[in-house]
């Protein structure tokens, strides 16, 4: 990343009040506006958009403590409406803004601050491939992002997969990796929007275009992928590769996040219990 993540954090706290598009922080941070969101989003835990509204409601509390009527602290901090500042106020903090002065007492949401400067090398292992268009062939589910220990509502997902449904997914598989693969494809496109669910996909890598129907394909264009092999504790090491791919490698790379499903394959090691070799898959571009 061009500018480390403290002085964006800096740049966002300057400009509070003059409502900063995400776009307008992704070009000061020096990269697009989908890689920003992502890098954001894996290191703090929260969106960037609910970052920036909490911010904003925290000084807007400091700010009707020191005695600012609830119609000045509206329109300082960008809403269009006293009734939309106040609906937004409340649920932030369980109370009418009208309040804080008579209860004394403000509610706060500390500015961010990452003690671990993201800048230069690492000694991460990884790969870069370029592979040709593809298709993904799965069963998919909504489920909710998540950071530690077991995904149950992905687990669900798998323990549905029928007999028919395995072995069509194993007619289909023809380029590497031959694993079955978990997938994040179209919950990209939702993460631009800040939610906090994602589109799940359990399948194979297929270049076949045909399919009986009680699969999912999702169509993949050619582009270059960044790939971490990992092996350890399950589901932990996964876990672990995939926060330190967002938070020290991806600063130092070169290469950006772009809008493409991202996937992954385990195998389990059948001599130690609850240990696997992981792979995960990126897809990047050189950046800017």
């Amino acid at each position: 990343m061009v500018k480390e993540l403290n002085e964006v954090i800096e740049f966002i706290e300057a400009h509070l009040t003059e409502n900063p598009t995400l776009g307008m922080i992704a070009d000061y941070a020096g990269v697009s506006d989908y890689h920003f969101r992502k890098i954001f989003f894996y290191l703090s835990k929260v969106t960037l958009s609910e970052y920036i509204k909490n911010r904003k409601l925290s000084e807007a509390s400091k700010d009707l403590l020191e005695g600012l009527s609830v119609t000045e602290v509206a329109f300082k901090y960008g809403y269009q409406s006293l009734d939309g500042f106040t609906r937004a106020f409340k649920q932030w903090c369980g109370v009418l803004p009208s309040e804080i002065k008579k209860r004394g007492i403000a509610s706060t949401y500390p500015k961010l601050f990452f003690a671990i400067t993201v800048r230069g090398g690492n000694s991460m292992e990884f790969r870069i491939e370029e592979k040709p268009k593809f298709n993904l062939f799965g069963v998919t589910g909504r489920v909710p992002m998540q950071f530690e220990g077991i995904n149950h509502a992905i687990v669900a997902l798998a323990q549905g997969i029928t007999e028919d449904q395995r072995a069509e997914m194993h007619s289909l598989q023809n380029i590497e990796p031959r694993e079955v693969v978990n997938a994040s494809y179209e919950a990209d496109a939702n993460f631009l929007e800040e939610s906090g669910d994602l589109t799940h996909l359990i399948g194979v890598l297929s270049t076949e275009n045909r399919a009986s129907g009680i699969l999912e394909r999702i169509a993949v264009s050619a582009g270059t992928w960044a790939v971490f092999p990992n092996e350890g504790p399950f589901p932990a090491t996964l876990q672990d590769t995939m926060a330190k791919i967002y938070s020290q490698w991806f600063p130092g790379s070169g290469y950006e996040i772009i809008d493409k499903p991202n996937f992954s394959f385990t195998r389990m090691n059948p001599q130690k219990e609850g240990w696997a070799y992981s792979e995960i898959w990126i897809p990047v571009e050189k950046g800017k």
